[in-house]
């Protein structure tokens, strides 16, 4: 290494010395900010990078950060190769509050799914009943049979939608409507069931086998609660991106493996059937030539987001709870708050406006 390089090093250390690092947060020089970085278990200390050092465009931040408190937002970060480029919080929202995922939650399930199926407890193409026991829809034992696993991560049971209430997991909301993956729809009960049958398949309770398996190994914190026939999840802004990260590295954390099977990986990631093809397993995908909406049967043409990388995968919920994955840019971008724009479980119009300041940023 020339000497000026391992002087301008030692000063940029120096540096950081005399100013002093808070314990949350720790400034890094330039020179090691391309490289994969991890925020320590069981620790609040996290490496920060500033939008100057990444080359963006600074004076766009204030326009984004006035967009999105306008638009409801509780919290917002964005991760850059792990690092924290942008942690905000609005109102009387912090870092230490939870907040709900509502559906990007469903996420969580898909990369546990992925999990059971590795470690061998089940596999995705087996019939759900195998888990659930024969009689766990209005269906018959022959129609129930041939609805696998892979069925409720790519919801596509051929299940009624068309019911009073598309949550209810009880079997007298459960009726049949079409074959399986002749149909795709939004159909919130057959993705719920995939707890249970989890929980059955690993001989474990779900929360417990989420939290040895995911939770801590990451250094997540939060909780799952039950409302109704709802099972959400509630955590931090941090928590949640550190989740993002997990999945920005192909579910390694920090050279330990959480889930090493690629083929899955890869399936969840990508268009799970024809049906629509910006849906993986419960992950939304951009980049696609079509997709559809929860609560509609439309098939719309273009991009899901149009302005985002193609490459993006989302965990998108309800009154607009957004974990974005971005492969080309090594970004883990995070909102959390109220609904931004009008009432929708999962992509809404607010997406697209969202990548359009983001992209004033990082452009």
């Amino acid at each position: 290494m020339p000497m000026k390089t391992q002087i301008s090093i030692l000063l940029t250390f120096a540096f950081l010395l005399m100013q002093g690092c808070s314990k949350d947060t720790q400034v890094i020089p330039d020179q090691e900010a391309s490289s994969m970085y991890f925020p320590p278990v069981n620790s609040s200390t996290w490496e920060t990078i500033s939008s100057t050092d990444l080359g963006w465009n600074t004076s766009a931040e204030q326009a984004l950060q006035d967009f999105l408190e306008e638009k409801n937002t509780e919290a917002f970060m964005v991760l850059k190769d792990g690092r924290i480029a942008i942690e905000w919080y609005f109102g009387d929202f912090t870092a230490n509050k939870n907040h709900s995922w509502n559906s990007a939650a469903k996420t969580l399930v898909s990369v546990l799914t992925g999990i059971a199926q590795e470690e061998g407890h089940l596999t995705i193409d087996e019939p759900s009943s195998t888990y659930l026991g024969v009689g766990w829809s209005s269906l018959t034992p022959e129609q129930e049979q041939r609805i696998t696993i892979k069925h409720h991560l790519t919801m596509t049971t051929g299940l009624d939608y068309t019911v009073e209430n598309t949550f209810c997991s009880d079997k007298e909301c459960l009726i049949y409507k079409n074959e399986p993956n002749t149909y795709w729809y939004y159909h919130n009960a057959t993705y719920s069931l995939l707890d249970e049958l989890i929980a059955t398949a690993v001989d474990q309770d779900f929360k417990s086998y989420f939290n040895a398996k995911i939770k801590n190994k990451i250094g997540m914190q939060g909780t799952w609660l039950k409302t109704g026939f709802l099972n959400l999840y509630y955590s931090t802004a941090r928590s949640m991106s550190r989740y993002g990260l997990l999945n920005l590295n192909d579910g390694v954390w920090d050279g330990e493996t959480v889930l090493s099977d690629t083929n899955y990986l890869n399936a969840m990631k990508n268009s799970s059937q024809e049906l629509n093809k910006s849906y993986g397993y419960l992950w939304w995908l951009n980049g696609k030539n079509s997709f559809k909406l929860p609560d509609s049967e439309t098939d719309f043409s273009g991009k899901l987001i149009p302005s985002a990388p193609d490459d993006l995968y989302a965990g998108l919920g309800a009154l607009d709870q957004k974990l974005y994955v971005v492969p080309s840019k090594g970004l883990v971008i995070v909102r959390m708050g109220g609904s931004a724009t009008e009432i929708g479980l999962a992509p809404t119009s607010f997406d697209e406006e969202l990548w359009q300041k983001i992209n004033d940023l990082i452009n």
